[in-house]
């Protein structure tokens, strides 16, 4: 295998998670979501997002609560035990706002 084509592979495979967020049918959501600095103005983003995509497969709830998962997740040991805390908290926003806590 050339130098060329084992870059390109070792390129694609680090960038899988920006692949799923954009062909995903998970949902379709607002430019930079997971970057607000609220914990509401993300939970209600993504809830308005669940609801009105056509790119979901379970319900708005499982749909939304699955990108903020998936966000975390990727994000790993790279997000702030700030950034870490807003998003914990949009977890139990979104739950509050579905109802479901």
């Amino acid at each position: 295998m050339s130098t060329s084509t084992t870059r390109k592979t070792q390129h694609q495979r680090r960038y899988w998670s920006a692949a799923v967020t954009k062909h995903s049918n998970a949902l379709d959501l607002q430019r930079d979501v997971f970057k607000l600095s609220s914990a509401s103005k993300i939970a209600a983003s993504l809830k308005k997002s669940a609801e009105a995509s056509k790119r979901k497969k379970g319900t708005p709830y499982q749909s939304a609560m699955s990108m903020l998962n998936f966000y975390i997740n990727r994000g790993g040991r790279n997000l702030s035990d700030r950034r870490k805390r807003v998003l914990e908290r949009a977890k139990a926003e979104l739950r509050r706002l579905f109802g479901r806590a």
